[in-house]
């Protein structure tokens, strides 16, 4: 009793620190590529706000304090390449996925649906899915108007890039490109109607590029169509000669990346072969981004979450700090959100905290051809706008022993 009056006592003198923070990250390795920062650090987090990036920040400053010592911090990961809007009236066709469902569990924090909207159904996408997704959901808007897996792709009076420019200046910040995919003409008119549509907006495109014809190749689309900042994704699925017969990376693609050409991972169903990837990477092409392209032919394939994509770039040899480039700074400076995917002290307090695994895993690509690995990303804490939104050890909660049941609920 007398402690307590003690301390009730040098609190109002103000004699001890106030709790300044809601939350404490203490004693993890802090990756965060765009401050150039991997060392141990703590991380405090106040009003949905990273409040400060220190060492040895006092642990009587935080309402709550978890120990993630030995453990990664970094932004929260961003999930270029996913599809998430669904479409009750499509239900036959309709391959998305609900984000909450695959966002905070693998440490994603965005996402960014890649063309399942069109100018014509974005309002409906944005109303329905990402005004009430708790998953930070933006959008790459498909230049075909009704959006992908409608059966329109292919039609060219779909093809409106002024009108998908419109939607999109209307909507920035949350549209943040196009994407041409699943064309299935002859010509450039998807391609072309994107990047038109791209530069009335001022905004990247990424394209699927689908296989190649008499009239579309990659060399022309990586180094004459194409713009600085655009994205090509699904760069080792080899369906479109990215790696030669000889085994040597195409020169296109080397080319594509001088002249600022993005290169996304885009794992999808059918979209990274070890066959590709390995030996590009050997070559010295890496991927700018890693993304997922999940949907439900892919979640439970040879991709399954943006972790384990991850942990295929990092078993062919990729630093960790360079994979979670990949996943965090890399793909909000290619959807110019650089308000994203940082600790900055300031910005909203999106944080994934991941544990890399070591043992003997295997790894499978959208060939079903497995791959050797002794390292694993998992996520082990999820942080989304200052809350803890997925926890998968409770480091973050408190023994069951602290509470009661009054009847209704569950109380401290």
């Amino acid at each position: 009793m007398k402690l307590l009056t003690l301390a009730l006592l040098l609190a109002c003198a103000g004699l001890l620190p106030a709790q300044t923070y809601d939350l404490l990250l203490r004693g993890g390795r802090v990756i965060d590529p765009k401050n150039n920062l991997d060392g141990v650090r703590d991380v405090a987090v106040a009003g949905g706000k990273i409040a400060r990036v220190a060492a040895n920040i006092p642990p009587n400053q935080a309402r709550k304090v978890v120990d993630v010592a030995g453990l990664l911090v970094t932004p929260g990961l961003i999930d270029l390449h996913v599809h998430v809007y669904t479409r009750p009236e499509q239900k036959e066709r309709d391959s998305s996925v609900q984000a909450d469902a695959h966002s905070f569990r693998t440490g994603v924090t965005t996402m960014v649906d890649a063309g399942t909207s069109g100018y014509k159904t974005f309002p409906d996408f944005k109303a329905r899915v990402i005004d009430k997704a708790q998953t930070r959901v933006l959008a790459l808007l498909n230049i075909s108007g009704s959006g992908m897996g409608t059966g329109r792709e292919d039609m060219l009076a779909e093809l409106d890039a002024a009108a998908a420019a419109s939607t999109a200046k209307q909507y920035k910040g949350t549209i943040v490109g196009f994407k041409s995919a699943h064309f299935g003409g002859p010509g450039w008119e998807s391609i072309d109607a994107a990047v038109k549509a791209g530069k009335e907006a001022d905004m990247p495109v990424m394209v699927d590029f689908g296989y190649l014809n008499n009239v579309r190749n990659i060399k022309d689309l990586l180094q004459d169509k194409l713009r600085a900042g655009d994205i090509y994704t699904h760069c080792f699925s080899g369906h479109r000669e990215e790696l030669l017969a000889d085994g040597k990376v195409n020169p296109a693609m080397f080319a594509g990346r001088k002249r600022g050409v993005i290169f996304d991972l885009g794992f999808g169903a059918g979209s990274f072969y070890w066959y590709v990837a390995a030996p590009a990477i050997q070559q010295g092409f890496l991927p700018d981004s890693i993304s997922t392209d999940v949907h439900s032919g892919s979640m439970n394939g040879g991709m399954k979450t943006m972790a384990n994509s991850m942990s295929s770039v990092l078993n062919l040899n990729v630093p960790i700090e360079k994979v979670i480039a990949m996943s965090t700074w890399n793909p909000a400076k290619e959807i110019k959100r650089t308000d994203l995917g940082n600790l900055d002290v300031g910005a909203e307090a999106d944080i994934a905290v991941l544990r890399v695994d070591k043992g003997q895993f295997g790894f499978i690509d959208s060939a079903g051809a497995s791959y050797p690995g002794t390292q694993r990303i998992a996520a082990e804490l999820t942080v989304r706008k200052g809350r803890v939104v997925w926890d998968e050890n409770g480091r973050a909660a408190e023994s069951w022993k602290t509470y009661k049941y009054d009847r209704k609920k569950w109380t401290k």
